[in-house]
Parts: C-alpha cells; structure tokens; sequence
C-alpha cells in the first residue's frame, strides 16, 4: 500500500497539473496510511503469528509486536501528516513523499531480523528524515539544521556498518537468528568479545539517532531550527522504530548469550551490574548508563531554555531516559510498562506539538493571508512560535488550546491521574521491583524537578499579562481598556482558522490523555499480550 502511494506521488510530482494541490497529495497520504494500518492490523489475527513469520529468506520476522507496533506508526503517522490551516499548510509537492518514504523505512525495521536488511530500512528512514529536516529549501535556519542533521547521523550510520562489520567479521553471519544459534553452541572468547563490541558500537549508532544522552547536542539545535510541524515528526516517528528495534535486541536470544567477561572490563562496570549476577551484559549497562544521563541532562539543561522548541527537546530526551531504563531492565513487566510509556508519550508529544502549532496559527497566521506570500517559506513568513514568552497571557485569547497545553505539560510532568502518571508509575514500579533503587530514586527526582519548567510554561500562559493587553499612555491599564484590547485580539485571531480537522485531532487526543484512568484495562491487556509474546507465552 505504501508503495503504491508512493508512486502514485512520484507519477504526481513528475506530471504536473494545476489540479493537483500539494493539500490533495497529503490527503491521499493520510488515507493510504490509514488503509495500511487497518492491514497491518488485520495480519494480527492469523494464528501462526504469535511464534513469528520469516518472510524474504529470513531478512524480515512478522510477529505479534511489530504488525501491532506498525499499526500504531501508521495511525500516528497519518494524524501528523493531516493537513492544516490553508494559510500554513507546506506549500511542497514533495512533503508527502518523504514521509511516505520514512514510514516505509520505519515499518522495515520493527520487522527486519538481518544485519542488512536493518542497516537499509534504517538508512532509508534517515535519509527521507535528512531531507525531510531541510525541505523548506528557503529558510536558513532550517537548511543548516538539515545539514548539521545530516552529517551528524551519517557518523551513527557508520558505528552502526562498523558494528554489523564487526559482527559479521567473527560470525561469518548477517542473520540474527543464526547469530543466536553460533552463540549458543560456540565457547570461544574471541567470539564473545567481538560480537560484544559489535554491539556496543551498533548500540551508540541508534543511541545517536534517539538522541539519548551523551549523544543528544545535535538534538535541541535541529529540533528548534527546523518549522514546528516538522519538529512534530522528527520528536515521534524516527524514535519510535528505532526504539522497538532495541526493545526486539535486548529482548532476543543475542544478548541473553553475551554475558560479559568480567576480567575484560573496568572495575566500575562490573560493579554496576555485581548485584544482578549473570543478568550482567555489557549492552544493558550502555543502556542504564545512557538512561541516567538522558534523565539527568534532559532535566537539568531544560531548566535554562528559553525557547519553547529547545525546552520540548530536552524534555524528550528525558523521556528518552524513562524508556531507555524500561527497556534495560528486560523483564516481563518492564517490558509492559516500556510499551505502555511508548505509547502515551507519543500520543502527548504530539498533542503537544499540534497545540503549539495551532496558537502559532492563531498568532501570526492573520499575517500570511496573503496568498501571494505563501510561494516561498522563509523563517520570517512563518507561524511558529520560538520564545516561551511569545505565549503570555493566551489563556484570556484561546483558553481551550491553553487549557489542552497545560493537560499535555501536566502528563509530561506525571501528575495524576493524566496518561504521563500511568507511563512513569509503571516504569518506575518495574525498575523499583527488580532492586534498580538508585536509578528508580534518580527517576523520581528528575520528575519533580522537570515539572518545574512545565509549570513556568504554564504561568506564562494562564498569569502573566499579555505584551498585547498593555496600554500605550499610561503603565497601569483599565479594565475596560483590557477587555476592548481582548477583543479587537480576538477578532485578529478569527482570520487565522484552525481547521476542523486540526481541531477535533487536539480535542480527541486530550481527552485520551484525561479519561484514561475511567478504563485502562484495553489498552493494558492489549500491552500486556504484547509483552508475554515476546516470550512466547
């Protein structure tokens, strides 16, 4: 389906016609993505799929996980790609092929189960999102942040064909499952150390990609320079794969084998893991450690932004740090709570990012009704917000999207009893059950201190008066001339109209984030079932 979309676009783009609306290409999209996900949904149910299916000659295993994994990618794929306001929308023929080409890199690598075949689905996603990340060709900031993204991810991409070399220099193999197979039968030392650093230099290949720390300076420049509706996909899709990819990894038969040498390694790497025994490995220990750090840098450094962009991006990288301590822990409720807090933190990154979408709209959309000035896009002719401080006092202008922004901020803090509480609390009660102590009390206070910065979002938005509610002869404003400033705003902001569809998405996804405590039990059972096929339960 995706691929007849996707030359359906090509045919598009290479004959041109005047009928043919770049707003028309991103709905045929959107109803493609929605017909692959109702596919991918359907493979779930044939029964053989619960111990997994090899299909071309084994470079891809369809199991349970990643038909439902890909259904999901699909339908938050087709949310983001819904068009918006007329006056915003990206005037580029191009826009829906590229994501299309990153969706069908990305579904590729939840099911790929070869060293090639992963190293080819992973470069197709990243190049579409290198492309993706610089389209607005006329706009400085962002054809800089799309090349800076692209020389960065191309040094991950080579950790990563440097790792898979390693593996194959000692197996002499590029199928996982026969890798397993070598490693149970085999007792060589060599072998072990060089799958072992194999590994490692895999792992940090796709680390960089997720940016988790350490390998996150890239992130918070290229997420804040790029247009906001781009940074709404950079934040979600590519991490979502990459994510699941690692997940299959640590949960697999390869790392389970590799149990690390203890007499090869640094004293405080093995007293990392003295406590747990043979559930000691190298690449669970680069995953814990990479999980401290994203908590801690994502919390601390956020604390010091003043760019609304820049803030997001160091709150997903301490997302980053819950899900990456989730995956570490590898038993069968981290697992559960892995996917769960996968789940809502896509479902409230996005969210968030269309709320922050629309109040750009509605601010500086009423400057672009000109059509005429729609032919390029340029930093300075578009609507999105870059200081916190451009939010003052929204709440008296459009209090239902401030209302939707601050459920969004208080789910990423973990307040209760929003979506975020659930995602943290199960995190942390896997972590805590399993004697991670240390690393749950690091999460814990990470939290604590992370909500500070959403809360001064949420102050500036709903308390501190607005630059445009102020008076010009005299420096203590009337009530009356308040509320005449509000509404000759509010007659500003009716030019600028968020599309219905935009809208009904927000509402849908905030309400997702408030009632889901009244009946959880579809989703959790759902998680649930998931997380016991990976054991073939």
């Amino acid at each position: 389906m995706l691929l007849a979309c996707i030359i359906t676009n090509i045919l598009a783009i290479a004959l041109p016609s005047l009928r043919i609306s770049p707003l028309l290409l991103i709905r045929i999209a959107t109803i493609a993505l929605l017909y692959a996900a109702a596919l991918s949904f359907n493979v779930v149910y044939i029964q053989s799929i619960g111990s997994g299916i090899g299909i071309f000659s084994g470079l891809f295993h369809v199991t349970l996980i990643s038909q439902s994994i890909e259904t999901f990618f699909y339908l938050v794929g087709a949310l983001i790609l819904m068009p918006w306001s007329l006056s915003n929308v990206p005037q580029i023929k191009e826009y829906p092929l590229v994501i299309l080409f990153t969706l069908l890199g990305g579904s590729l690598l939840v099911s790929s189960a070869d060293l090639v075949s992963m190293y080819l689905s992973i470069e197709l996603q990243s190049f579409a999102v290198y492309v993706l990340a610089s389209i607005y060709k006329d706009s400085e900031s962002a054809t800089s942040a799309g090349l800076k993204y692209f020389l960065l991810g191309g040094l991950s991409s080579c950790l990563i064909l440097l790792g898979c070399g390693l593996i194959y220099t000692y197996t002499g193999l590029t199928n996982l499952e026969s890798i397993y197979t070598l490693i149970s039968v085999s007792e060589g030392h060599n072998l072990v150390q060089g799958i072992v650093l194999g590994l490692v230099l895999t792992g940090v290949g796709f680390l960089f990609k997720i940016a988790a720390a350490p390998f996150h300076n890239w992130s918070s420049d290229v997420y804040n320079d790029v247009p906001t509706i781009v940074t709404t996909w950079l934040t979600v899709m590519p991490k979502i794969t990459i994510l699941i990819f690692l997940f299959d990894l640590q949960s697999g038969s390869i790392i389970a084998s590799l149990p690390i040498i203890e007499a090869s390694m640094p004293s405080f790497i093995t007293d990392l893991g003295a406590a747990h025994g043979t559930d000691f490995y190298v690449f669970k220990n680069l995953l814990l450690i990479c999980s401290v750090l994203s908590l801690i840098i994502g919390t601390v450094v956020g604390l010091a932004q003043h760019k609304i962009k820049r803030l997001l991006a160091y709150s997903t990288i301490s997302h980053v740090g819950f899900l990456l301590l989730s995956m570490a822990i590898n038993t069968e409720q981290s697992l559960e709570s892995f996917l769960f807090y996968l789940v809502q933190y896509s479902l409230t990154n996005v969210n968030t990012f269309f709320i922050l979408l629309a109040f750009g709209y509605v601010l500086f959309g009423a400057k672009a009704q000109d059509r005429n000035k729609l032919n390029t896009v340029n930093s300075q002719n578009t609507s999105d917000i870059e200081l916190i401080s451009d939010l003052k006092g929204q709440f008296f202008n459009q209090p239902m999207l401030s209302l939707s922004f601050a459920i969004c901020l208080f789910s990423m803090a973990g307040v209760p009893p929003l979506l975020g509480f659930f995602g943290k609390q199960s995190v942390l009660y896997a972590s805590m059950s399993t004697g991670y102590y240390f690393l749950s009390l690091v999460a814990i206070v990470v939290s604590v201190i992370s909500a500070s910065y959403y809360l001064r979002i949420i102050r500036v938005i709903f308390f501190d008066a607005s630059t445009n509610l102020t008076t010009t002869n005299s420096t203590v404003a009337t009530e009356s001339t308040i509320a005449n400033k509000v509404l000759a705003n509010a007659e500003l902001m009716n030019k600028s109209i968020i599309q219905n569809s935009h809208s009904f998405v927000i509402a849908i996804l905030t309400l997702s984030i408030i009632l889901f405590f009244i009946k959880p039990t579809l989703v959790l059972n759902s998680i649930q079932l998931l997380a016991l096929s990976m054991y073939n339960i």
